[in-house]
């Protein structure tokens, strides 16, 4: 156990399956590398599962979202626990890693999310278009409105501003008038994750990486101290690039496998997935907001307001426990609903990291969880994985705190 941790409370010792979980993570490590501990007499065992390198996934999963984890994650898992056809979820989905690794792999997915920008990230990923359709709808978009008043000079240069606002008004124009369709879903999808970013690759000037949207006070900040100011990009020009950066090397096969990947995207609390049937699911692989460390609400309210959703309100339902009673309370309804949908064998997944500066360990909290609803923990992985990018700009050192620390629990029903 980690001592001092603020989660030991919720250890419970009876939790003893180390022969078995010992067996089914060296599947994990057939090389015999890795480092063995004990965990409330389960097992741990800590390696490089993946490579900690930027960019070797899929490029359709290159879409920004605040704490996701890398395709690899998942994949892990989708390959060792389950086979083509099987159905993989993920209630708490973020940008979709889970559900579109799975889909790849040909497997069936479902992703939950209660903030309805996860699906809007996620769904025309599953049915990407040929580039040559996306450049017609776009030149067939006349972006030269202005839409209701919103002061985002600080952002963007006035003839780009125009753009994006012509470009929000048509969308959610068509979106009024039912004719919204899968092009829209796509052009929605790339737009709202090129609005503020630090290369000329966004349509803003230079920002925070495109997973937060700092505050209009907070960009003046920016540009004054860095002597800047927005300078004209072409929103048409970048969607289309950006378009053809997720698409490059999407084969016939890929496109087959996501065309059969028969998703049932949800958006809503994650222990109430009604649509998902009993014992339908044979693996989960997800992670759950970690207490109140990644505020979701201001991060995303650009993407908000691009998407015509109300961010204050997208923000109150996501769970945001300050204290770890209260974080558990919310994830044992989780684990609940879990053990419903999975079907008997299935494994669940849970990914949590280090909080408030790794005095609490999740996974310590998330095991007796589990168990209570009804499932065998098995052990659990600690990905050791070297410098990340995303982390160093935060100062978050190697294997130490948050999302640069993946500790994933382990369970079979």
């Amino acid at each position: 156990m980690h001592k001092g941790t603020a989660s030991a409370t919720w250890i419970q010792p009876a939790l003893d399956f180390g022969e078995d979980g010992r067996a089914f993570l060296r599947s994990f490590a057939p090389d015999g590398e890795g480092e063995w501990g004990e965990l409330a007499a389960l097992p741990t065992l800590a390696r490089e599962f993946w490579t900690a390198r930027q960019r070797q996934a899929h490029a359709l999963h290159e879409v920004s979202y605040r704490a996701c984890y890398k395709p690899q994650l998942p994949r892990l898992f989708i390959e060792r626990l389950t086979a083509p056809g099987d159905r993989v979820h993920d209630p708490f989905s973020g940008r979709g890693t889970t559900a579109l690794e799975a889909a790849l792999l040909g497997r069936k997915v479902a992703a939950n999310d209660i903030n309805p920008l996860s699906r809007i990230l996620l769904e025309p990923r599953l049915a990407p278009p040929e580039p040559e359709a996306v450049a017609a709808r776009l030149a067939a978009i006349p972006l030269d409105g202005n839409g209701e008043p919103l002061d985002l000079g600080m952002f963007f240069h006035p003839g780009t501003e125009r753009e994006i606002r012509a470009l929000r008004a048509w969308l959610l124009g068509r979106e009024a008038r039912e004719e919204f369709d899968a092009l829209d879903g796509w052009i929605r999808m790339v737009a709202s994750n090129r609005l503020t970013g630090h290369s000329p690759g966004f349509f803003s000037v230079y920002t925070l990486p495109p997973n937060q949207a700092v505050t209009a006070p907070q960009q003046l900040e920016i540009n004054r101290k860095r002597g800047q100011v927005p300078e004209y990009r072409d929103v048409r020009a970048l969607i289309l690039r950006k378009t053809r950066q997720l698409l490059a090397g999407l084969t016939g096969p890929e496109r087959a496998r996501l065309a059969g990947s028969e998703p049932c995207l949800l958006t809503g609390p994650a222990d109430a997935t009604a649509a998902l049937a009993d014992g339908s699911v044979q693996l989960t692989v997800t992670s759950p907001p970690f207490l109140d460390v990644v505020q979701y609400q201001a991060d995303n309210w650009l993407r908000c307001w691009f998407c015509g959703l109300d961010a204050a309100a997208v923000g109150r339902g996501i769970t945001m426990a300050r204290t770890v009673p209260a974080w558990a309370e919310a994830m044992a309804a989780v684990f609940r609903e879990l053990h419903r949908v999975t079907a008997p064998g299935g494994h669940v997944a849970f990914e949590v990291g280090e909080v408030r500066k790794g005095t609490v360990r999740l996974e310590e909290v998330v095991l007796p969880l589990g168990a209570a609803a009804g499932f065998r923990p098995l052990g659990v992985l600690v990905n050791r994985q070297e410098f990340t990018k995303t982390a160093n700009i935060w100062g978050v050192s190697n294997n130490t705190h948050g999302t640069n620390s993946n500790r994933i629990a382990l369970f079979r029903k």
